[in-house]
């Protein structure tokens, strides 16, 4: 059974298409390889061959990953999302108790996680250490070396 993941519709866009790009060019332009390689003779000692048929089966495994992780796919709306709690597709203002640096971060799936744009999965550390968390609350989120504590500074829906 496939795991169920929560996805803006931006991000079930980006993963569908990815899908579609496979099967419709990578999928063909895998078997026109192996079809090259297969008429250049002696299958027996063509690396050519084998290295197509390797491709092809790493490729396969990407299109059955994403038909997975599509089928336990979810669009959330996010207009409706509670903001009193950080969940999924929230933008969480933290603030390190340490050092007092603040940061911002929207808590996504981990296949639409990015830390440039500032998305970071629920299945990270840090977002799971954030889930659930109010504004005022204190979020102590265990990193290799040692315990992190964060404010919850603020909770939006971006």
């Amino acid at each position: 059974m496939s795991k169920v993941s929560y996805y803006s519709a931006e991000g079930l866009k980006k993963l569908r298409d990815e899908l579609n790009n496979l099967k419709d060019i990578e999928r063909p332009k895998a078997s026109q390889a192996i079809a090259e390689a297969r008429d250049k003779g002696d299958l027996s000692e063509n690396a050519e061959y084998d290295a197509a048929k390797e491709a092809q089966g790493l490729l396969e495994m990407r299109i059955a990953k994403l038909e997975e992780t599509l089928a336990g796919a979810r669009l959330i709306d996010e207009s409706q999302l509670d903001t009193s709690k950080v969940l999924i597709h929230s933008t969480v203002k933290i603030k390190n108790q340490i050092n007092g640096a603040e940061m911002t971060y929207k808590l996504v799936a981990q296949s639409e996680a990015d830390l440039k744009t500032g998305k970071i999965s629920v299945d990270s550390p840090i977002g799971k250490g954030l889930l659930g968390k109010s504004v005022g609350e204190v979020a102590e989120i265990q990193v290799p070396n040692g315990t992190m504590k964060f404010d919850v500074v603020e909770i939006t829906r971006e």
